[in-house]
């Protein structure tokens, strides 16, 4: 092979070799890239949830324990919803639904509506909405502290006939200009309380059964 021939044989293997290299680096960054982005995700819902909970105390993996549910009428979606079950020395003690309120202004609004085992609200959190910034953005726990008004209510705290906004005869308030929002999340989370009363015994039947010392794998398999 001549000289010329040879060189340039040799400057195409030096290319491929590099664009290979350079392959696989943006390969393995992109994966770093995507399981930190997985984490933060993963983290941040796990704070979401705890606060959800408020001061609900479970010692469980609730990524762990997710099931799922579907009621497109009381959880507001036509795909089944997460469920978060939260337990302490394996005995129920919670359940964090991911339910939709579907009537937002702008279209649905994503929750996370944290139930404690006495059908008590320990909390509630916009986790998705488009609606109107200055308006119905104030659902947000960064814009008013109206979310929090859910907290420590129940289908008896009001009666379900006042779990509507003021405007419609109910116990909420909703806000001044912008009564669409508050009231599709009312109605969201009385359903939730409601799917959860129709439906706590199976939902805690999912929960895995705890051996002494907290291993549920133990505990699986001696059943």
């Amino acid at each position: 092979m001549a000289g010329p021939e040879r060189e340039s044989v040799r400057a195409v293997v030096l290319v491929a070799g590099v664009a290979a290299v350079a392959a696989a680096i943006m390969s393995v960054s992109h994966e770093i890239s995507v399981e930190r982005i997985a984490e933060n995700q993963r983290q941040r819902l796990l704070q979401a949830l705890h606060e959800v909970l408020g001061g609900t105390a479970y010692d469980n993996d609730l990524m762990r324990d997710r099931v799922f549910a579907m009621d497109i009428d009381l959880l507001g979606s036509p795909q089944p919803v997460e469920v978060y079950l939260a337990s302490r020395d394996g005995v129920p003690v919670a359940a964090v639904f991911a339910p939709v309120a579907p009537r937002g202004f702008n279209g649905p609004i994503s929750l996370l509506v944290g139930i404690d085992a006495d059908g008590t609200v320990t909390g509630v959190r916009v986790t998705g909405h488009r609606e109107t910034p200055g308006l119905g953005d104030r659902v947000e726990i960064d814009r008013s502290a109206w979310i929090t008004g859910f907290d420590g209510r129940g289908l008896s705290d009001p009666p379900v006939s006042g779990w509507s906004v003021i405007k419609d005869g109910g116990e909420f308030d909703a806000f001044t200009g912008a009564t669409v929002t508050p009231r599709a999340v009312v109605r969201a989370v009385r359903d939730t309380l409601i799917f959860f009363q129709q439906n706590q015994d199976g939902l805690f039947s999912q929960l895995p059964v705890t051996a002494p010392g907290g291993d549920p794998d133990a505990a699986q398999a001696a059943r």
